[in-house]
């Protein structure tokens, strides 16, 4: 079959045919494989942009039918992506299984769990992916679809698929994420003035004021707090570890340790010292090597925990929809307020740890030791004015 066939050609018995799906901008193509069990034809499809990449597939299709064991007869999508889900993550964090959970049990199991898995075809995935991206913005689109992927392959590897249909489609754009927000000075003044005392006040001094992400501050400890260096050096904190595996930071340049303006200094200091008080009150014993923001059981607290305790801290700030804020934005805001003050954007990129300043434009990235002044410098002046020189010039 060529290119160039009259496109009103019909495949002949038990061959595969090609045809072009107006709706779907796309070629398919259709495997001829005996009857289901309930009599009808069994017509295993791929699609694509050309008639040779759909031929490759089909090639690649007809293969795999050929090699394969036949699936189990009930053995369903939703089954192949709960297995893997109990089996397949071996290494992953709880936080990541979480993730992983959640994505099949919203955008997996309500659109194709209960369909066959030997039954599963491109032109169903297809349909499926064509609604999701509506919802999903890409990177979540693409973090399903894996979800999907390795389920399926895992379901394989065990004789429980004969081919793993989801390489024969592609993963579409989603929607575009919303875009970060930042605090403009006066709602910086009012956040940072809301439920002073409590830990979720020290949580967003500390992110606003020096700029740290949420997945460094949360398993901060206090031997990386200093609020009164010994060697008389500025005050201080060492963004060293993350909520990563094994404690690692995004990258290298993520190691670094950065000034805390007088207001982050004397809030971390005043933290500590109620913290401590706690901890007698209650018989235990407190070390620097304990976490500086722990949940009440003396754990980790997680990512949706800190959001929660945000959004109620902005709710009594008087924000208008803090039930859309995410911690992100404490970042964001310590980016678009040094940018706003007059520091230099090549500044502003060392300290969020930058090689160049357009992506400091978009993305909040670190630096590493001697301690990073400047930020906290602007800090100071931006939220205790006239106790600061003015901006540098540029």
């Amino acid at each position: 079959m060529s290119d160039q066939e009259p496109a009103n050609r019909r495949a002949g018995h038990g061959e595969d045919s090609i045809y072009w799906d107006a709706s779907k901008n796309r070629y398919i193509g259709a495997i001829s494989w005996g009857y289901t069990a309930s009599g009808k034809r069994n017509l295993p499809k791929v699609s694509g942009r050309t008639k040779t990449e759909v031929r490759k597939k089909l090639r690649d299709l007809r293969a795999a039918l050929e090699k394969g064991k036949p699936a189990p007869a009930r053995y369903t999508v939703q089954q192949a992506v709960e297995d893997w889900l109990a089996q397949g993550m071996k290494g992953k964090t709880e936080s990541s299984r979480s993730t992983y959970r959640s994505l099949a049990t919203t955008h997996i199991y309500p659109y194709l769990g209960s369909l066959k898995l030997r039954e599963l075809e491109a032109d169903h995935l297809d349909e499926w992916l064509e609604g999701r991206k509506e919802v999903l913005a890409t990177t979540s689109l693409r973090l399903m679809f894996s979800v999907l992927s390795r389920s399926v392959t895992h379901a394989q590897r065990r004789g429980k698929a004969a081919q793993n249909v989801t390489e024969l489609v592609e993963v579409p754009d989603g929607k575009a994420g919303r875009q970060s927000k930042s605090l403009s000075v006066e709602q910086g003044m009012a956040v940072l003035s809301t439920n002073e005392g409590s830990w979720i006040h020290a949580y967003v001094v500390l992110a606003l004021l020096v700029g740290t992400r949420t997945e460094e501050t949360r398993p901060l400890t206090w031997d990386h707090v200093h609020t009164d260096p010994e060697d008389g050096s500025e005050a201080h904190v060492d963004v060293w570890r993350s909520v990563r595996r094994h404690g690692e930071t995004k990258t290298l340049k993520s190691r670094r340790s950065l000034a805390m303006p007088r207001r982050a200094a004397d809030v971390m200091r005043a933290h500590r010292a109620r913290q401590q008080a706690e901890y007698q009150r209650a018989g235990r014993e407190w070390s620097t090597a304990g976490l500086v923001f722990p949940h009440e059981s003396g754990g980790l607290r997680t990512a949706l925990d800190v959001r929660r305790n945000l959004r109620a801290l902005l709710r009594e700030a008087g924000f208008p929809n803090p039930q859309v804020s995410t911690t992100r934005e404490l970042r964001t805001s310590f980016v678009s307020l040094l940018s706003d003050y007059g520091l230099r954007i090549k500044d502003i990129a060392r300290l969020v740890g930058h090689s160049g300043t357009q992506t400091t434009k978009r993305v909040y990235r670190k630096q590493i030791r001697p301690v990073i002044t400047k930020g906290a410098e602007a800090m100071d002046e931006i939220f205790d004015p006239g106790r600061g020189e003015g901006p540098p010039a540029s």
